[in-house]
């Protein structure tokens, strides 16, 4: 059949396609509308439907079933609206671009050749017999991605389908028009991907559904491991693949995997707006996006204050002259390390002997249980049980100490002051429980009781009941009961416990921690790292590689918070993640199995994790049995003259293999003055906002350096800055400036390094910093500097860079 023969087939069946979707639309739409119509008249008047009676049993049965009928009227009418706006919504999708991509498969024993349409969400016909697009992550979709024309198959439910793939052909479909198609073979997409990232790139990060490679789809579509670490180079799709992998195992579990039941941890704030859309653009709902900083965050609470790994960055970047910078540095590493997670295992077990910290409870400037009588009682039990088992068995003599206290407390004449300032509410709970007390339930008995009172009969005058005796115990007990509330509060809540004494404690001094631990080898500077760390915890601040450690010793004592619901954790910028970190990450979340993606080469944290080589600790968390690891090389970010000039700033052979798409060189140009590096950078942005360029961003190394680069390009006139901190909330096209470990996992049209000297970057724990700065670029790179060039540019191939006077 001739090309165009075969191009004209695929454009009526993209008509008819197309035609489909827009009549069942408008189908959909006034059954949607009208759905919400009825949705809210029914809230509006769930009431006026209920008649509540409740003076017989009968009457109050009744009325129980009338509410629980309305309800699930409600109920029904709820989840036909939601089922078909969320159909509503995915055939709108489909829409623009119904699929992407087809292969014709022929069965073996059957003689039948279907043609599998693929997109991003499945659509049948009316009578649901015939699928027109099939979702790509059904099975007989998984061939699209893992095969070539040829012996093919795809797993089922009922086994494994084995046959013959023809053909397998890709379109790139614009605004219902098809715009291109080709048959392809060995390598998915890369022509397509070309055209695609040509463009530029969006506010928001594209579903690149299209462009997957085996090794990507592997990604995808993995089951089994329980552990599985995604090393790959910048610009390799590591962010996409982790995505639609979220997508993927929605789909395939959507009876057994709701989206609140994943989690993302995320770099920062701004990279969870960047992927916000990607989930809602495959048809599902969004999983759970947060920091790590935001969970530690949440559970210290107000008893400390958190630096944040960004301060913590800085503080690596920026001090390098100060006294102390070689023992935080040696901090960091230490309290990130397995053997700092095994030496508090050991000092958890030391204090079921010796050394545990408690705080006395204390009320109305009285201590009500000292601090010395909860060691004595917390040492009195068996030795053999677990730490964390005595203190709950602590916790359990607290409360019921604290309700004899109570009891007592009722009889002290501070409560007789307290009954003068009662409120109506409080007198009338007392007197709704002087009627719970006699038992009086029944409408007839309260009647009459009424119609006594009202005829100046007392049961207290016949001496049945003394109500001002009683009235007043029940008073007294109110009073006590709601001021001995907090104190009951705080016991549960394991505030007895000098957490913060018993973490400040292991940095007493060499010998103790020898002592408390059992560490033999410990750092060689850890009298000056104990003053540190104990001058920031009498501060009320902790230091943000304590984090972690500290929540580790309360869960240790306390007992470990876990989470059964979540099923998946996907970290994102894995390589930044310590060793101690993930230990704490697979014992919060028992039940999960956990992805891992990024990239060794841009491990700019102190504490950063190696994610490929075969000793690495991580291949050792859920065990080598349990764990997969796959690796991306192939970088589609970039030209091939940008991944080029970047892969020449690492020392040694990377494997890091461009993509086919060509582009012009990075630029270097030396400057004499600031001012003058402020002039070329100004020219440079208004240069690529005239090629069109949307997205450019000014990278700096530190926080104080894109503020001074702002406030310089501001000065030359350069106009609609955007200024990035770590406390931005979101990515926004533009111009921006934005210090480089925040550009982490975000990609631009163009970017211009702000300082690429040797007095910026120069050490060589800088080099994966800079590294990161550059493969941020999608076309254009351009660096500059006032000096001599960093000694990583120097050592960079010359024939990978131009320079500009």
């Amino acid at each position: 059949m001739s090309q165009r023969i075969e191009w004209q087939q695929e454009r009526e069946r993209l008509d008819e396609v197309t035609a489909r979707l827009r009549e069942r639309i408008e189908k959909l739409a006034p059954e949607v509308t009208g759905l919400r119509e009825q949705v809210v008249d029914i809230r509006k008047k769930f009431w006026e439907e209920v008649t509540v009676n409740t003076a017989t049993d009968e009457d109050f049965e009744e009325t129980f079933f009338t509410i629980k009928q309305q309800a699930a009227v409600l109920s029904e009418r709820e989840r036909s609206h939601r089922q078909r706006t969320q159909q509503w919504h995915s055939l709108n999708r489909l829409l623009p671009s119904p699929y992407f991509g087809r292969i014709d498969f022929e069965e073996d024993g059957l003689h039948d050749r279907e043609q599998v349409y693929i997109g991003v969400s499945s659509f049948a016909t009316e009578d649901g017999m015939n699928f027109l697009i099939y979702d790509w992550r059904t099975p007989i979709a998984s061939m699209y991605y893992d095969y070539q024309p040829g012996e093919a198959a795809y797993q089922t439910p009922g086994g494994l389908i084995e046959g013959r793939m023809a053909l397998k052909r890709q379109y790139q479909i614009r605004d219902g028009q098809l715009r291109n198609l080709f048959d392809a073979s060995l390598t998915i997409g890369d022509e397509l991907l070309q055209q695609v990232l040509g463009h530029g790139a969006d506010s928001q990060m594209k579903s690149i559904v299209a462009t997957i490679q085996r090794e990507q789809n592997a990604i995808i579509r993995d089951e089994r491991s329980r552990m599985l670490i995604v090393q790959g180079a910048a610009g390799s799709g590591k962010t996409s693949a982790a995505l639609q992998r979220v997508a993927y195992l929605l789909y395939r579990y959507r009876d057994r995997i709701k989206a609140d039941q994943i989690v993302l941890f995320s770099p920062n704030s701004m990279f969870n707006s960047y992927v916000s859309t990607v989930l809602p653009e495959l048809g599902e709902e969004n999983m759970q996006q947060t920091t790590f900083q935001e969970y530690l965050d949440h559970w210290l609470g107000a008893s400390l204050r958190l630096e944040d790994p960004f301060d913590q960055l800085e503080y690596v970047l920026t001090e390098e002259a100060a006294p102390s910078y070689e023992a935080r540095l040696e901090a960091i590493r230490y309290k990130s390390s397995e053997a700092y997670l095994d030496a508090l295992q050991r000092y958890a077990s030391w204090l079921e002997r010796d050394g545990m910290r408690f705080v006395g409870i204390r009320f109305r400037d009285r201590e009500l249980v000292s601090a010395a009588r909860m060691r004595e009682k917390f040492y009195s039990y068996d030795p053999s049980t677990r730490l964390a088992n005595r203190v709950a068995l602590l916790q359990e003599w607290l409360l019921k100490e604290l309700a004899a206290l109570e009891r007592k407390e009722r009889e002290a004449d501070w409560v007789q002051e307290e009954m003068h300032f009662l409120d109506n509410d409080q007198y009338a709970e007392v007197h709704r429980e002087l009627h719970k007390d006699r038992g009086v339930f029944d409408f007839a008995e309260r009647w009459a009781e009424a119609r006594e009172r009202l005829q100046g009969i007392t049961r207290g005058d016949e001496g049945d009941f003394d109500y001002a005796e009683r009235e007043e115990e029940l008073l007294r007990r109110t009073i006590v009961k709601e001021q001995f509330k907090p104190l009951r509060r705080s016991v549960r809540r394991f505030a007895f416990i000098d957490k913060t004494g018993l973490y400040a404690q292991l940095f007493r001094g060499p010998d103790a921690y020898r002592e408390m631990t059992g560490e033999t080898r410990i750092p060689s500077r850890w009298e000056q790292i104990g003053k540190l760390t104990l001058a920031k915890i009498n501060g009320g601040e902790l230091f943000y590689e304590d984090a972690t450690p500290y929540l580790h010793l309360q869960e240790l004592v306390e007992g470990m918070r876990v989470n059964t619901e979540v099923r998946h954790v996907f970290v994102d910028e894995g390589q930044d993640y310590s060793m101690f970190q993930y230990e704490f990450l697979k014992k919060l979340f028992p039940r999960a199995r956990m992805t891992v993606l990024g990239d060794f080469d841009q491990a700019i944290f102190t504490q950063s994790t190696d994610l490929q080589q075969t000793d690495s600790p991580l291949l050792r968390l859920y065990g080598e049995s349990e764990t997969r690891l796959i690796r991306l090389v192939r970088s589609y970010r970039s030209t091939r003259e940008i991944v080029e000039f970047a892969r020449s700033l690492l020392p040694g052979e990377r494997e890091i293999v461009p993509f086919e798409r060509r582009g012009e060189k990075p630029v270097v140009y030396k400057a004499g003055s600031e001012e003058e590096r402020a002039a070329r950078i100004a020219a440079d942005i208004a240069a690529l906002r005239a090629e069109g360029f949307e997205s450019i961003a000014v990278i700096a190394k530190t926080a104080a350096e894109s503020a001074r680069a702002g406030e310089l390009l501001a000065a030359q006139g350069c106009e609609k800055l955007r200024l990035v901190t770590k406390s931005t909330p979101s990515f926004e096209k533009g111009t921006s400036v934005i210090p480089a470990y925040l550009a982490k996992g975000v990609e631009f049209d163009a970017v211009l390094v702000y300082d690429a000297s040797s007095r910026t970057y120069s050490r060589e724990s800088e080099r994966k910093l800079f590294y990161t700065a550059c493969t941020r670029a999608m076309h254009r790179l351009r660096l500059y500097s006032v000096g001599e060039w960093s000694p990583f540019v120097q050592a960079a191939d010359g024939s990978t860079y131009e320079t500009e006077a």
